[in-house]
């Protein structure tokens, strides 16, 4: 009874004095802002920035070298400059092992960065950078560059010519094999002549270098590269050979009552060198008694160095000698000819 009767005058007092309506007014203002705290898009407090993009390391121009130390250099994504509480941390890998930390520097104002004078392994090193921010939270590595330290000379093989050879023309071609990639001078000191020229990928080289009558002592320096230096040599002796052409007929006998008859002729043109000559041209005639003499047309020797030509000795020939010619020319050796007869008997 007592409850109720005070219960009665508290909601009596609170309507006169208008406290109801302003208890309801401060419940759902409470209510309202609860939802609305549950339902507002969050806003960000500020921090500081976290790398998530890699910077780029640039690639060398040549991965080779003999140096012991190099220095990286790389650029910084636009977001990341100017973070002083970060860094640019540098790992590197050696051969087929794992990655490990070799430098760190903190980031500047400038996009651009420089490791300066990275010490390198023997053989192959890998380097790759990261961008570490507040908390040692860290961005994906850089695309890895590479740099090899190589202090070995490159190995020289010089395959052509042998040693002590005779070369009966007025060069020769030096061929051999080394490090790829490799430059190559090919000096004759006999002569003070130079040529320079370069291996392929697979190191194969060949130059040609002119010589002078009698010995040529002839030096080839290879320099790999990583800029290490190697030297090899080879003496050669210019002959005096000359461009030949032997000529030959199928047969060298042949009765007149057996003519008509055809002959074939050949050729075998060789260099000064004593190698079959392509390319050279050949005119080959007789000079059969009797008759008018025969020519053939201006023919071209193959690959072997031969060339040939068919005919027929006519009936009406009389006894005597067929004199057969053959007249070559050739672009870098001259000319020269040969002659042999084929005997007609009555």
């Amino acid at each position: 009874m007592v409850v109720a009767v005070a219960a009665l005058g508290i909601g009596v007092l609170l309507v006169a004095t208008g406290g109801l309506g302003r208890i309801a007014a401060a419940i759902g203002t409470t209510f309202d802002g609860f939802v609305g705290d549950l339902t507002a898009t969050p806003e960000p407090s500020e921090g500081p920035l976290v790398a998530t993009d890699s910077p780029t390391l640039e690639a060398p121009v040549e991965p080779y070298t003999n140096q012991a130390t190099v220095d990286v250099a790389g650029t910084l994504p636009a977001a990341a400059v100017g973070q002083v509480d970060s860094i640019i941390r540098l790992y590197v890998t050696i051969g087929e092992g794992e990655p490990g930390v070799v430098a760190e520097i903190p980031i500047g104002t400038s996009p651009r960065f420089l490791f300066p004078s990275v010490e390198l392994s023997p053989g192959r090193n890998t380097f790759a950078a990261t961008i570490v921010g507040a908390a040692d939270l860290e961005s994906e590595p850089s695309a890895s560059v590479i740099f090899v330290l190589d202090n070995s000379k490159p190995g020289i093989k010089i395959t052509s010519p042998k040693t002590n050879a005779e070369v009966n023309a007025k060069s020769v071609r030096v061929e051999g094999k080394t490090q790829g990639r490799s430059a190559i001078s090919v000096r004759n000191a006999s002569t003070n002549a130079t040529v320079a020229g370069s291996a392929d990928n697979s190191g194969a080289f060949g130059i040609v270098v002119p010589l002078r009558a009698g010995q040529n002592t002839i030096e080839v320096t290879v320099t790999d590269p990583a800029g290490n230096v190697n030297k090899a040599s080879v003496v050669v002796r210019r002959g005096t050979g000359a461009l030949t052409a032997r000529v030959a007929a199928s047969f060298y006998t042949v009765k007149l009552a057996k003519l008509p008859e055809e002959v074939e002729l050949t050729v075998l043109v060789t260099d000064p060198d004593g190698q079959a000559l392509a390319g050279a041209e050949v005119t080959f005639t007789l000079a059969v008694p009797g008759v008018p003499a025969i020519a053939s047309s201006t023919l071209t020797t193959s690959d072997r160095g031969t060339a040939s030509f068919s005919t027929t000795i006519p009936k009406g020939a009389t006894a005597g000698q067929c004199s057969v010619t053959v007249i070559v020319r050739t672009k870098d050796h001259g000319d020269t000819t040969d002659r042999t007869v084929i005997t007609l008997q009555k």
